[in-house]
């Protein structure tokens, strides 16, 4: 199925005219946050890492995750991602259950896997390790999921390609393998290729993570530009800061798979109420 590109820029200009009310999204004609936790937990046997998590993301917001390791802020992703499955709670993305069904009772019960792939179209996720295809080009690596998933033709998936190897700064590694590029340079292939699927929503799990340092601030500065030029809904697992106060609208910090205090950057960074996120801000900054 065709779809219509990612925007590239945020425009002011009037445009077309408005779409029919069926074609807007839900999240967008109601108001309410594109996503939503409910009372999500999420237990591996008796170790609780979700703990009845409630927290919203609005259409377009950037929001960062940030505290200690094994908080549960990757859980998160990979719930989202449906990579896993809630263990308590709902998690709603525009308006639907990401992982439920409607009964015509009005319960919910689990999704079956053809929901699920489909509630995967609306999401993207960049991985700590780049997860590269290696016997693939690096064209090839961003236009197998939007020929295979998305349906479109494999002309246009490359053109799209181009266009994001461009925004992405290599527009001269379009036949290169992953063995050829640095780790840098991988991770920028694959935030081409989650960009690729034209996404609402955005993950990014601690994309700097795995990166020589000298590498860190240009992967940094390309997410700061895609955040800052895109509408896209980011949603951001990071122990990189300053990348979290400059990007964010919001920032959350986690304890023990519960939200202990969110704000903006300037209210988290700047005069933290909880005692635990001055603790955990005071030892990483």
């Amino acid at each position: 199925m065709a779809t219509e590109p990612l925007p590239l820029k945020k425009t002011d200009s009037p445009g077309p005219a408005a779409a029919p009310e069926d074609a807007v999204p839900a999240s967008a004609r109601t108001g309410e946050p594109l996503v939503r936790f409910d009372k999500v937990v999420k237990r591996y046997g008796d170790h609780v890492v979700l703990d009845e998590l409630d927290f919203t993301v609005d259409r377009g917001e950037h929001v960062t995750l940030i505290g200690p390791s094994g908080s549960g802020k990757t859980t998160i992703l990979r719930l989202l991602m449906t990579l896993e499955k809630v263990s308590g709670g709902v998690i709603w993305v525009d308006g639907a259950p990401l992982t439920h069904t409607r009964t015509p009772d009005g319960s919910l019960k689990p999704a079956g896997e053809k929901q699920l792939r489909e509630s995967r179209k609306k999401i993207g996720m960049v991985f700590q390790q780049f997860n590269l295809f290696p016997n693939m080009k690096v064209i090839e690596n961003i236009t197998e999921a939007p020929v295979s998933v998305l349906g479109q033709s494999r002309e246009a998936a490359e053109v799209r390609a181009r266009e994001l190897l461009d925004l992405v700064g290599l527009s001269a590694k379009v036949d290169a393998h992953p063995s050829q590029l640095s780790g840098g340079q991988q991770q920028r292939v694959a935030i081409a290729r989650a960009l690729a699927m034209e996404p609402e929503i955005l993950l990014l799990d601690e994309v700097t993570s795995a990166l020589d340092p000298e590498l860190v601030a240009g992967v940094l500065e390309l997410l700061g530009d895609i955040a800052r030029n895109t509408d896209i809904t980011m949603l951001c697992v990071t122990h990189e800061m300053n990348f979290a106060r400059d990007v964010s609208e919001k920032v959350l910090m986690f304890d023990a798979g519960r939200v202990v205090e969110s704000g903006s950057p300037e209210k988290i960074f700047s005069d933290p109420s909880h005692e635990r996120t001055r603790e955990f801000l005071n030892a990483v900054l």
